[in-house]
């Protein structure tokens, strides 16, 4: 189960006032967001600055507009409802990992932005009763559809690279979210949690039929508990992760394959022949998601390495010594 899930409340729970609380609440935050990217990019892009800068002032005008609404239909006590409270929403990356960011990935994320709050506003207007209300969250809606172009254009003149259509840009973005992020989660979780199980059991037995069935058992286990866990902790429609049935498949086989690895090499009858190929395996592994880590999520390869291997080392070293006492 992933922490902090069960807290978490589904957006079709909430009232039409948590509603319009958790509008007034993203569009304070992402008036910020585009405060920070506008301050990155001044130096070199100035008028891309000018435009997140712009953008902001919009942001900031919004939240105004949805704090009246909120005032004349429920008064000034407005409830602290974030994205992070509620099931769906991707959660902004922190302002201080986006100082680092090449300029196209922060065009990426000013669109992933934008896309998002366009689904949020034409839900919630579709569920509003006040007439006034819906009207404000439908215009709101228009709105954010239109910065979601801006955002996908507005850096193509400073990057001749990456002046591939939008479609191509928005189906890589697709693959990451509904088949890579959750496959790289799986993977990792495979990989690691299995390690202290597998040769716990390895260094305690010495035998390799044992270890191969707590291998089995564990790995199966970890990907069946894995693919459930994400498909049922995000339906996509808010977040745009895409279909929880193909995440939940990309999450349960990558965990169950991440234990296979260093699990079937006890296939070999001989203890010592299969610990040492299953302990290859695994720094084989470690390095993969190292690797798929910095390819995809744009992790520093150094940094991806030492939490990886470090983090591995770690849990082996456990098994081991747990196996071995």
């Amino acid at each position: 189960m992933i922490p902090g899930l069960s807290s978490r409340r589904r957006f079709a729970d909430l009232s039409e006032r948590e509603v319009l609380a958790l509008a007034i609440s993203s569009e304070e935050d992402d008036a910020r967001i585009y405060r920070s990217y506008a301050e990155r990019l001044r130096a070199d892009y100035p008028a891309s600055a000018a435009v997140f800068e712009a953008m902001a002032v919009e942001e900031d005008g919004h939240r105004r507009q949805l704090i009246e609404a909120h005032r004349a239909r429920f008064g000034d006590t407005i409830p602290l409802i974030r994205r992070e409270h509620v099931a769906g929403f991707l959660a902004r990356r922190p302002v201080w990992l986006v100082e680092s960011l090449p300029i196209a990935r922060i065009r990426e994320e000013a669109e992933a932005m934008e896309r998002q709050a366009t689904d949020f506003y034409a839900r919630a207007a579709a569920g509003a009763t006040d007439a006034a209300t819906r009207r404000l969250l439908g215009d709101l809606a228009a709105v954010e559809a239109g910065h979601s172009q801006l955002a996908g254009t507005l850096t193509a003149e400073h990057v001749p690279a990456e002046k591939a259509d939008a479609e191509a840009r928005a189906a890589r973005r697709q693959f990451v979210l509904t088949w890579v992020q959750p496959g790289l989660a799986g993977l990792m979780d495979g990989s690691v949690s299995t390690l202290a199980p597998i040769f716990a059991t390895a260094f305690a037995t010495r035998d390799p039929h044992t270890t191969l069935l707590v291998g089995l058992a564990a790995s199966v286990g970890a990907g069946i508990s894995m693919g459930f866990t994400e498909a049922a902790s995000d339906d996509g429609e808010l977040s745009g992760r895409g279909s929880p049935v193909k995440r939940g498949v990309a999450s349960g086989v990558m965990t169950a394959l991440g234990g296979l690895g260093h699990a079937l090499p006890y296939l070999i009858p001989d203890f010592w022949t299969a610990t040492t190929i299953a302990i290859a395996v695994v720094f084989a592994e470690l390095w993969a998601i190292a690797w798929i880590q910095n390819r995809f999520m744009d992790t520093p390869f150094v940094r991806a390495t030492f939490q990886v291997v470090l983090g591995g080392a770690l849990v082996f070293a456990a098994g081991v010594l747990i196996g071995a006492g």
